[in-house]
């Protein structure tokens, strides 16, 4: 059965929206469990190895105080921790990568480092309980309660039953859910379903977003980093999806957007902009940022559109199926790498970048590999799901989408959705700065379980906009707070919700701690 531990919240997952649950449920003075299947918290933040996709109003407005005070402190580790130049140490928005898909590109470790700082209070004070290597196997649910959930320690087979009033699912796939036995999709839904303009003519269940294997690298001009060939290294070379302009191991890829083909270089070069350069794109360190000497070349991310991984999905299969999944996903990554350093085409008309090198210790695992990077969560029977009209130009009359009397936070970015495990091309189209409807975190019919990521009541297609980082963050911290509300009051999530007063009262206490819950006026774009 294993050894019971008990607290006022378990928050399942530790990426970033757990991270954040775990912090505000603290901060009400609840006490928490957070498990996390691997050795690091903060997800997408650290362990998958993506730098934050914001919205363009990132510095003035538009996210939870703490998560502005997490994007602080990150400011704030490297100036206080490493040789900055004073040209850039005085930047009042310093990006230490300079990369220019986020205004603040960073390793991964740094994330970690005051991710930890953040909850070390809570963490000595016994609030806040970090159970590392931990993955869901079970619940126990009496009838619309679930009571307690079962995990099981990967590493020493250690397992314990994690009792509590409410269930917090942060999860990178939705695992509470059916565990519990709570109602969910995924995949892709039809337009008969949401009505969605985007959506598909039959739904497809398994149709999920790609996932990234995601790496980093710096490159020593003249010296020879070169991987062993992997395994799968003459499957991936020859593969070309049908709806890719190239194979996928090339430079040339489709724009987002309108599909067409993009030939992009590794190196900014002459003449061209710095989007077209895939090193600039998410460069976590840039030398001329620090002191001369301190690093011997830029560290760049690698999530490009080459290592998106579209075989097969990584849930609702099963576990060899899964693991299978995620071994090829692995190979794909290694292989492009392999191509970019022995065989990719160059400016000057010689081949490959053997100078390019693996760096494992940013992403801290022994292959140098990051964990999946899992765009798409199985999603909760809402009590209200967010669909593609409610946030698009098209649908809403203003410059923001649909108003929400029930929010509990906001958020911005275009439905920007990966290809798919159904082979379908990307699909990015714009959406209008968003509000978070707490219906959109309640399942229709288990009481005491509040989705605190990606898994809440969106689609698809919506989940294209409400999978960022900021996004994910705020659920975390709305749902971390419910929690502690509705233990506090003696209440139910749909009582607050459906209650004008309550509903009221939870809003102010969510504005007191620095959630936003509305925009502020914005000019038409």
């Amino acid at each position: 059965m294993g050894q019971i531990m008990k607290a006022d919240i378990i928050v399942a997952g530790g990426g970033v929206g757990g991270t954040a649950a775990a912090l505000s449920a603290a901060k009400s003075g609840k006490t928490v469990i957070m498990t996390e299947e691997t050795n690091w918290i903060g997800g997408q933040l650290t362990n998958q190895a993506v730098p934050p996709d914001e919205h363009p109003w990132i510095e003035q407005f538009g996210c939870t105080q703490t998560y502005r005070e997490f994007r602080n402190r990150v400011r704030n580790y490297y100036r206080d921790h490493y040789p900055i130049k004073a040209s850039a140490r005085n930047k009042e928005r310093l990006n230490p990568g300079n990369g220019w898909v986020s205004r603040l590109c960073h390793e991964p470790k740094v994330a970690l480092s005051v991710l930890h700082d953040m909850l070390a209070p809570f963490v000595s004070s016994g609030k806040v309980t970090i159970l590392h290597k931990h993955k869901i196997k079970d619940a126990q649910v009496n009838g619309d309660h679930v009571e307690s959930i079962l995990v099981e320690n990967e590493e020493t087979k250690n397992t314990f039953v994690l009792n509590a009033p409410f269930f917090l699912d942060a999860t990178e796939c939705g695992d509470v859910l059916p565990a519990a036995d709570i109602e969910y999709v995924t995949g892709a839904e039809s337009k008969e379903q949401t009505g969605e303009p985007s959506a598909l003519d039959e739904a497809d269940p398994l149709d999920m977003q790609s996932v990234s294997v995601c790496f980093a690298l710096d490159y020593l001009e003249g010296e020879d980093h070169t991987i062993e060939r992997p395994r799968d290294y003459d499957f991936w070379k020859e593969y070309k999806p049908d709806f890719w302009p190239d194979k996928l191991l090339s430079w040339t890829h489709p724009f987002p957007e309108t599909l067409e083909p993009w030939t992009r270089d590794l190196f900014k070069q002459e003449g061209r902009t710095i989007i077209d350069s895939l090193w600039l794109f998410r460069r976590i360190i840039d030398k001329d940022n620090f002191e001369e000497g301190t690093f011997s070349s830029d560290i760049t991310l690698v999530n490009w559109p080459q290592i998106d991984y579209w075989l097969g999905p990584v849930f609702e299969v099963s576990e060899a199926e899964r693991n299978k999944h995620i071994e090829q996903a692995k190979q794909l990554s290694l292989s492009f790498l392999y191509w970019m350093q022995t065989e990719a085409p160059r400016p000057d008309g010689n081949k490959g970048y053997p100078g390019l090198r693996l760096r494992k210790d940013i992403v801290g695992t022994e292959d140098g590999l990051a964990m999946p990077y899992i765009r798409e969560s199985r999603r909760i029977q809402a009590e209200f799901t967010v669909v593609e009209q409610h946030v698009s130009p098209d649908y809403q009359s203003g410059v923001t989408g649909e108003y929400f009397t029930d929010s509990v936070g906001i958020g911005s970015y275009r439905i920007d959705l990966h290809p798919s495990t159904g082979d379908r091309n990307y699909l990015d189209v714009s959406s209008l700065p968003f509000q978070i409807p707490l219906g959109s975190l309640i399942p229709k019919r288990v009481k005491n379980v509040i989705a605190a990521g990606k898994n809440l009541g969106v689609t698809h297609i919506t989940t294209g906009c409400y999978r960022l980082h900021p996004v994910e963050w705020n659920i975390g911290e709305s749902a971390g707070y419910l929690a502690a509300y509705c233990i506090k009051h003696g209440l139910q999530p749909t009582e607050v919700r459906n209650n004008e007063k309550l509903l009221k009262d939870f809003q102010n206490v969510l504005v007191q701690e620095g959630v936003e819950i509305d925009w502020p006026q914005l000019e038409a774009r």
